[in-house]
Order: C-alpha cells, then sequence, then structure tokens
C-alpha cells in the first residue's frame, strides 16, 4: 500500500498543487470583493429584481425582503469557479483507475504488481481523500488571510465556518465517488470524465431552476447541491446533519459498488 500510495502521490501533487493555489487565489479575491459587491446590492435589487432571483437560485434558498451579510458571505462557497476547481480535482483522480490506466493500456502493469484489487482501488481512494482535504485547506486559509479586509458583521465565526466546510468537503465526496463507481464501469476515461461532468452539471442547473420553476423544484431533491446550501449554515448556526448524512451515503454506496465492480470486472485492453 505505501508503494502504491507514494506512486499515486508522484503523479498527482502537481495538479493537486495547483488547484489548491487557485483556491488560495480565489478565496482571497472572493473575500476582499465580495463586501464590496454587497454594498450596493440592495439598490440593485429594486431596480433590478430578477438579480434577486439569480442569486437567490445560486444559493439554494430565499432571501427575504432584506439582504443578509451572512447570505452574502455564502456566495464565497458557492461560486461557480469555487465548485468547478473541487470538481475537477475530484473528477480527476477519481476516473485515473481503471478507466485511465484501461485508456493509456498500462492496466495490465499495474495489475500485475503484487496487490489485490481492491488494494489499488482503496489506495485512490485515500489519496483522493486527504487531497480534498488539503485543497479545502488551501480555500479556508485564503479566506481567513483575508478576513481581516471583511466588516466585523461580516466574518462568521470560527465554528459555523468550519460546519459550512464540512458540508462542502462531503459535497466533494459524493463527486468523487460517483466518479469512483463510473471509473469502474468504464474502459475510456474520458467517457467516464463526460459522464461525471454532465451529472454535476446537470445537478447545478437544477438547484438554479428549482428555485426559479416549480417544476423543477418538485425533483430537486435528485440534485447533489440540494444538499449543500452555505447560506442557511451561516444563518441559521445549525449543522446541516440531514444533508451531510446524505451526501455521506450517496458516497459510501458509490465507493462500495465501485471497488466490487473493478474486483469482480473483466478488464481487457485489447
Amino acid at each position: 500500500m505505501l508503494g502504491l500510495l507514494t506512486k499515486t502521490l508522484r503523479e498527482i501533487w502537481l495538479p493537486t498543487l495547483l488547484v489548491a493555489s487557485g483556491l488560495f487565489g480565489v478565496n482571497i479575491l472572493l473575500t476582499v470583493l465580495i463586501p464590496k459587491v454587497q454594498e450596493g446590492f440592495e439598490e440593485v435589487f429594486d431596480k433590478l429584481p430578477f438579480v434577486e432571483s439569480m442569486l437567490q437560485a445560486l444559493l439554494g434558498t430565499e432571501l427575504g425582503d432584506q439582504m443578509a451579510a451572512e447570505a452574502m458571505q455564502a456566495v464565497l462557497w458557492v461560486h461557480p469557479i469555487v465548485l468547478t476547481l473541487l470538481w475537477f480535482h475530484a473528477i480527476s483522480l477519481s476516473t485515473r483507475v481503471p478507466a485511465g490506466e484501461i485508456d493509456r493500456g498500462t492496466i495490465d502493469f499495474l495489475l500485475g504488481l503484487p496487490v489485490g484489487r481492491r488494494q489499488l482501488y482503496w489506495s485512490e481512494v485515500l489519496m483522493w481523500l486527504a487531497t480534498g482535504l488539503l485543497l479545502l485547506a488551501f480555500g479556508f486559509a485564503g479566506h481567513r488571510l483575508a478576513s481581516p479586509a471583511m466588516p466585523e458583521h461580516m466574518r462568521p465565526e470560527t465554528h459555523v465556518a468550519l460546519m459550512m466546510m464540512t458540508n462542502l468537503y462531503c459535497v466533494y465526496l459524493a463527486v468523487g465517488a460517483v466518479g469512483f463507481l463510473v471509473s469502474s464501469l468504464a474502459s475510456h476515461r474520458s467517457r467516464a470524465i463526460a459522464v461525471v461532468f454532465a451529472l454535476v452539471l446537470g445537478s447545478f442547473l437544477l438547484n438554479f431552476a428549482a428555485q426559479l420553476w416549480e417544476p423543477a423544484g418538485r425533483v430537486a431533491f435528485l440534485g447533489i447541491l440540494e444538499y449543500y446550501r452555505p447560506a442557511v449554515v451561516l444563518q441559521s448556526g445549525e449543522f446541516p446533519t440531514s444533508d451531510v448524512a446524505v451526501l455521506l451515503t450517496i458516497a459510501c454506496v458509490s465507493l462500495a459498488a465501485g471497488s466490487e465492480i473493478m474486483a469482480r470486472r473483466s478488464i481487457c485492453t485489447v
């Protein structure tokens, strides 16, 4: 296992570092800019009501008559750039084995090592879990570094911020776990990536449409982002237990299924 982990780390350290640096920089920038943007929002809402509807769709919750500073702070953690960076990393790592190895024609060498398929699978999972924590740590550090530039009333308490980060990590787990499941079924990495990307994009669009279109709201539970609402966490200060439970269930079931499929499937590179 140590040899497998070392091999995986050697292959992924550079893209992981680049994504982590991106999250660090993006969170610094957003933390500095959000207070400036929030100052003029109430006037914008009066003149352009559809802007409020679009922001509610992005946050996944109603804003009410007044724009809460806490809700605006949540934009930092639902911003499309932040989600895209996390999802890119989760999808790229989760589709490496076996789909990526079959695609490159190196699966024979990998399976020829004196380790079982399950060991190979779970070594990839362990590295994916660890690097995901690293990414969120970089993003959180960037936010905290720039937080003195924010008005004090807009800074969430540390325990609330950590609850929100836990919820975001569970989203990362759900997306990556589905990636492992799809990869275990696929023989071409590009197809596996396309399938998982389509699922997360559809989830994002469904979450957006659910706030604007009633029929979409009836099936919003099918989207992963229905279980990630940082604005609600920031406003209530309560841990999103049910949302985290759903995301963890998706992750655990997908990982277990992917492990068994990879262990039992017939892999042919011809």
